[in-house]
């Protein structure tokens, strides 16, 4: 699971998170049966990955940090347990849906990593487009 703690290195980006902007490399699909061109695409896919991981954890961080000031300053203790829950759920589903997707394509191993990875990407876009709605 996203580690939950507020480490001191990410304070300054959520100082621009209202500009915050990831950029992705754009990954040229394999058109041939070349593995030199699906290592260096699923190597492609895998920055892309952490990208998106990183810019996640910023979010939810901040959502993290807003909801203990609140806590804070109105003793509603019922948000974070629900987040924290909700965050983990979020992440068990993100793992079994690439996962199913792995296995569809398997004995390819090739076409199988490339699922699994796409996937991730995909609905880690989606969960950060949510994750930056107001609140």
């Amino acid at each position: 699971m996203i580690n939950l703690i507020k480490p001191l290195c990410i304070l300054f980006p959520i100082a621009s998170l209202s500009a915050s902007a990831y950029e992705l490399r754009e990954c040229t699909p394999i058109t041939s049966n070349s593995p030199a061109e699906a290592r260096y695409f699923i190597k492609c896919l895998d920055t892309n990955i952490e990208t998106l991981e990183r810019e996640r954890t910023i979010w939810i961080n901040k959502i993290v940090m807003d909801m203990e000031e609140l806590e804070e300053d109105t003793g509603n203790t019922q948000l974070l347990p629900i987040i924290r829950r909700s965050l983990k759920h979020k992440d068990n589903y993100i793992e079994d849906t690439c996962r199913w997707r792995y296995l569809h394509k398997m004995p390819n191993s090739t076409k199988a990593a490339i699922a699994y990875k796409e996937c991730k990407i995909r609905l880690y876009q989606r969960h950060i487009e949510d994750l930056k709605l107001r609140y």
